[in-house]
């Protein structure tokens, strides 16, 4: 019975751990690429614009949407590791 706490906060590490990971690319994305390293990376052209409005537009968009997908699949795969998935 003492395992099973422990069990639990492990899942919630490596949980908040993922979180945090997600966040971090998110706001680098959103935040760094779009707004702080837009002169930096203004001469690269993507699909008839710079880089940086890309990202400002539609990056840091596309970006959110992977990750959503990366966190339901990395969670799915933590679920079956610590024995809480629905199956």
């Amino acid at each position: 019975m003492a395992e099973k706490p422990a069990n639990n906060n492990e899942y919630w590490a490596a949980n908040i751990r993922l979180v945090t990971i997600c966040l971090v690319i998110w706001a680098l994305a959103s935040f760094g690429f779009a707004i702080l390293l837009r002169p930096l990376i203004s001469g690269i052209a993507v699909g008839g614009t710079d880089l940086g409005f890309w990202f400002a537009q539609q990056g840091s968009i596309l970006v959110f949407l992977v990750l959503i997908f990366f966190y339901a699949w990395r969670m799915n795969s933590l679920d079956k590791q610590f024995g809480v998935d629905e199956e």
